[in-house]
């Protein structure tokens, strides 16, 4: 099953660290990612954009754009993993070899199905 597990932080400190802080916390977690990838469970991983460049669409009909993600958190998502892991209790171990890495990040942890236009995926056993 597939799991996403999405990385929490405070913007204005990641944004503060200097090249040299990012890029030793961005080797910390090429570690973590690289024991996930040896066992052929990680999936795309992406470090989102600032959020000031950030867009929501809501509302009835064809929705209203609106600048920024308007979270109600002290932290933004900035990132996210895609696992395959066999159950929940592998994802959360995940997450928590990443939070290893980076332990003043926060991070979700919640199953995930492709939605792929134009085609229907059974369910797994755990989904039924």
């Amino acid at each position: 099953m597939l799991y996403a597990i999405l990385a929490y932080h405070e913007e204005h400190i990641v944004t503060s660290w200097t090249p040299e802080e990012d890029a030793a916390l961005m080797a910390d977690l090429q570690v973590a990612h690289g024991r996930v990838r040896d066992k052929g469970t990680l999936g795309p991983a992406v470090r989102l954009g600032a959020t000031k460049n950030a867009m929501t669409l809501r509302g009835p009909g064809d929705g209203v754009v609106l600048d920024g993600p308007f979270a109600e958190t002290k932290e933004q998502l900035l990132g996210l993993y895609l696992y395959d892991c066999p159950d929940q209790a592998t994802a959360i171990a995940a997450a928590r070899d990443l939070h290893r890495a980076n332990p003043t990040a926060v991070y979700e942890i919640r199953p995930v199905r492709l939605m792929l236009p134009g085609e229907t995926l059974e369910p797994s056993e755990a989904e039924v």
